[in-house]
């Protein structure tokens, strides 16, 4: 299989319904995949949005009715899920397993390999609005992929169809990895609250929209300064 497209349609279920898991599902959907079902979550209604029509089910139905399972829940909450999936005999052998947690490989996943499922470990790096504008952000975005040797094409293929570019993280790597990406947006986080609040005590009364392009031309200048090509799309 080449990383341009998985070959079959696929029956995918979504484990998590917070801000990244319906928008997978909805890319995912685009690609042709069907989407048979949801866990429910805190914002039904947003999930509902994207996801016309998709019936929300337990857990254990996700994953009995899926070929392909999307896991996308907090962090401190996946190794049990997995594990308790398992302890209800949920995993089937040849189902895909596919998280989107940044710190985690597919050792997360050893209870579901157990029982035959093939993991797959994909964290696309934007910032999840859990809207359809995500759809759009995904496009030309990049994804961390870490699966066994065998089974990497059809992660890679995956993360294509999300409309991302795909980049192999080995397992050992992960962690420092998803520090990476946590230095990165916790701290931008923090300094442009710090800055904004700086502003409007000056009297700035629009001080996101006055930093917006500062802030962009700042990351672009220094992404060259550290050897990197800026990939910021043009604007619209």
């Amino acid at each position: 299989m080449g990383r341009g497209a998985v070959s079959d349609r696929l029956r995918v279920g979504i484990i998590g319904a917070g801000r990244v898991g319906p928008v997978i599902g909805a890319a995912l959907a685009g690609a042709g995949h069907a989407i048979v079902g949801i866990t429910g979550g805190s914002d039904d209604d947003r999930t509902a949005a994207i996801l016309p029509g998709v019936p929300t089910r337990d857990p254990q139905d996700v994953v009995r009715e899926s070929q392909l399972v999307v896991i996308a829940v907090p962090h401190d909450q996946l190794e049990g899920l997995v594990a308790g999936l398992a302890e209800l005999g949920a995993w089937q052998p040849g189902q895909l397993v596919l998280h989107t947690d940044p710190w985690f490989g597919t050792d997360v996943l050893a209870p579901a390999m157990s029982r035959g499922a093939i993991p797959l470990a994909i964290h696309p790096a934007i910032a999840f609005t859990g809207t359809s504008i995500d759809l759009r952000t995904l496009v030309g975005a990049y994804a961390a992929v870490t699966a066994p040797t065998p089974v990497l094409p059809i992660a890679q293929a995956l993360a294509v169809e999300l409309g991302c570019e795909p980049v192999v993280v080995a397992e050992a790597h992960r962690a420092a990895y998803a520090e990476g990406i946590a230095t990165a947006t916790d701290f931008s986080r923090s300094i442009i609250r710090q800055a904004t609040d700086l502003l409007r005590s000056a009297g700035v009364t629009e001080p996101g929209r006055y930093l917006a392009a500062l802030m962009h031309t700042t990351v672009d200048h220094a992404l060259v300064e550290a050897g990197t090509d800026s990939v910021r799309p043009p604007a619209e």
